[in-house]
């Protein structure tokens, strides 16, 4: 009974194993043909952004309506005299 065990089992390893050979030999090329599809690992940020000892730059306000002047009140003046205000000096002739 041992014979013939052992006479199966080689039997089944010379035949499996060229295919299990085959199989791995596939595997190990699809591996190394994904490995370099995939990205390099490199640092994004300089420091972790969640250690709260991490330094940051500082943080300055900028009013975003600081040139802003109010118009009012303003003096009401006869309509005439402001359109003449802004109206062009007619040129002098020569």
């Amino acid at each position: 009974m041992l014979a013939f065990s052992g006479a199966k089992s080689a039997a089944a390893s010379a035949v499996g194993g060229r295919h299990f050979r085959f199989d791995w030999l596939l595997l190990a090329v699809i591996a190394l043909a994904l490995a370099g599809c995939m990205p390099a690992t490199t640092q994004v940020a300089g420091a972790d952004p969640a250690d709260p000892s991490a330094k940051v730059g500082s943080l300055g306000y900028r009013s975003t309506i600081a040139p802003y002047m109010s118009l009012r009140p303003a003096t009401p003046a006869p309509w005439r005299d402001r359109n003449d205000a802004v109206t062009p000096q007619p040129k002098q002739d020569r």
